[in-house]
């Protein structure tokens, strides 16, 4: 059940509105996409935490197996990462337009969460990913992320999975792209 309450405050001729949702009477669950409630208690959704892949990726059914969970960060990868590389902003629109377990809403990833997924252990050549991971054709290349480099505008960070490093390349520059979908980041820092 949801409460709404309205908050009107007065400064002299300015009003300032808020509008507070509470939630009662919820639970860790939510709809997977198939009507089906799934069990969300055990996922952490933290940055804090280090999972075992086994426990950190989880393959989503109700995305017909094409999107990951990553239980560390909450949010949703693309399973397959696409082969065909992009300019910048190509990789945008791509992300933007393209239906990934009939879902859509997804991004390009900052660079701060497409590194999360590199693991420091892993010895090029690559892919620098976690042992047990269940994504599919992660090439040992550099992808795209949404963060623009904030001296130069016209060039944007990638992060390499052959060695596991973050890069800035100019934007009309061709790289690899792997769309992400959870809550909105910040393009540029």
């Amino acid at each position: 059940m949801k409460t709404r309450r309205l908050l009107t405050v007065t400064f002299g001729i300015m009003v300032l509105s808020a509008s507070v949702v509470c939630m009662t009477g919820t639970s860790s669950a939510e709809r997977d996409g198939k009507g089906k409630q799934t069990d969300l208690s055990g996922v952490t959704q933290n940055w804090d935490k280090v999972l075992p892949a086994a426990e950190r990726f989880v393959v989503l059914e109700g995305f017909s197996n094409e999107a990951v969970r990553d239980n560390e960060t909450g949010l949703v990868w693309e399973r397959t990462p696409a082969l065909a590389a992009n300019s910048w902003s190509g990789a945008t629109f791509n992300c933007m337009q393209q239906p990934v377990g009939g879902r859509s809403g997804w991004r390009l990833p900052s660079f701060v969460e497409l590194s999360s997924l590199v693991d420091p252990g892993v010895a090029p050549p690559g892919p620098t990913l976690p042992p047990g991971h269940p994504f599919l054709n992660v090439q040992p290349s550099a992808y795209w992320s949404a963060t623009t480099r904030a001296d130069d505008s016209t060039a944007a960070f990638t992060v390499d999975f052959k060695l596991g490093n973050v890069y800035a390349f100019s934007k009309s520059s061709i790289y690899a792209v792997w769309c992400v979908r959870g809550g909105m980041n910040a393009d540029k820092y």
